[in-house]
């Protein structure tokens, strides 16, 4: 036998000694590097690397965490006392929206009140001045207040003031034209002309009724104004551009409208209903009590501004009601007040017509 098999050299003894058994009955021998830290030798184990120790658990971390952890971060994400927190996204479908602003209004009629009085001013000036000139043979203050052409010149200053007023300011409110906010409707008129003249006709038709049934006094204040020198094609003229004009501006476009939604608003705080949702262009669609009621309100002080000039007499304060209650007809069924302002120039047409006929071309006024 050989002594060096049997008899081994000092390195293959130290080479053998580095090899420890994988296990009780394994003859395979493993490396000491790959052995857990309590089977290795101390001192390797205290210079091992950090990097190399064994990765936590990942399940670990939540461990200790309840169960209902995410739901109680979720509830105090929202403070009720923070006055930052976000609406709801969808709260806005949820709540109804604020009702449309209805115009014109009684704040609106109460604005064109006082441009009215501000046309007033200017008129008042401007009656000054004319006097100061001495226009159309006026010398004085009670000479202009009976010539007809400061009379008629006073009241067409005063419209036309409060008109270009009007004009001015009520688009800053309203967001939209003066003739869009007044629902002038030019093309509707236009389209129902042949109509609104026999509305005119039958306007006429009561005012014949009207002579017939309750007659008028004689010498009433307009009937001597009428007989001042020039004055009858004056107020022919006056009568069925400016007057027809303007005063449908203010009645039918301003205070029928501002009546109307002042009786459904008022109801509608009553009966707790909600308003109702407008027309065309966010117009306020009335009620029929509120047209009624509005109508009936709107004609008593229209027929009241002429009262003065037929002597206060019962007769054509009647039929002025009566004529005014068919122009608010016409404005509010057709929506224009282009509409009836047809309707009042032309039964103003019919009248001067008849008076202009009757009296050879306002030649024979003692016939009148």
């Amino acid at each position: 036998m050989n002594e060096d098999a049997q008899f081994p050299s000092a390195e293959a003894q130290k080479a053998q000694e580095e090899k420890v058994p994988a296990g009780p009955d394994s003859s395979i021998p493993v490396d000491a590097a790959d052995l857990e830290p309590e089977l290795r030798p101390e001192s390797e184990v205290v210079a091992e690397e950090p990097f190399l120790s064994p990765a936590p658990d990942p399940s670990a971390a939540f461990s200790d965490v309840p169960d209902n952890a995410g739901l109680e971060n979720e509830t105090q994400l929202i403070d009720p006392q923070d006055t930052h927190v976000d609406a709801p996204i969808f709260q806005s479908f949820t709540q109804p929206p604020p009702p449309p602003r209805r115009t014109p209004n009684l704040g609106d009629l109460l604005l064109l009140g006082v441009l009215l009085l501000l046309g007033a001013v200017v008129s008042v000036i401007l009656f000054f001045v004319a006097v100061h000139f001495h226009l159309f043979g006026a010398s004085s203050i009670q000479q202009a207040s009976a010539e007809i052409h400061y009379l008629l010149g006073s009241e067409a200053v005063i419209y036309l003031a409060t008109f270009g007023f009007a004009l001015l300011v009520f688009p800053v409110f309203w967001h939209e034209s003066l003739f869009a906010g007044l629902q002038w409707n030019g093309g509707t008129a236009m389209r129902l002309r042949w109509r609104l003249v026999m509305a005119a006709a039958v306007c006429f038709v009561l005012a014949w009724l009207n002579g017939v049934l309750i007659p008028s006094p004689t010498n009433t204040p307009i009937e001597k104004v009428f007989k001042s020198p020039g004055a009858a094609w004056l107020l022919f003229g006056f009568g069925v551009t400016f007057a027809p004009f303007f005063e449908e501006m203010f009645f039918r476009g301003f205070l029928l409208p501002a009546l109307c939604t002042a009786y459904d608003w008022v109801t509608e705080k009553i009966t707790k209903v909600p308003p109702r949702a407008p027309v065309e262009q966010g117009h306020p669609q009335w009620s029929l009590a509120a047209m009624i009621v509005g109508s009936i309100a709107t004609s008593l002080p229209f027929a009241a501004m002429h009262a003065e000039q037929t002597g206060y007499s019962i007769g054509p304060f009647l039929l002025l009601v009566g004529v005014s209650l068919v122009l608010c007809g016409v404005r509010l069924l057709t929506r224009s007040l282009a509409a009836s302002t047809l309707v009042h120039a032309c039964y103003n047409f019919l009248i001067f017509s008849i008076m202009l006929v009757g009296t050879g071309g306002f030649r024979h006024l003692d016939k009148m």
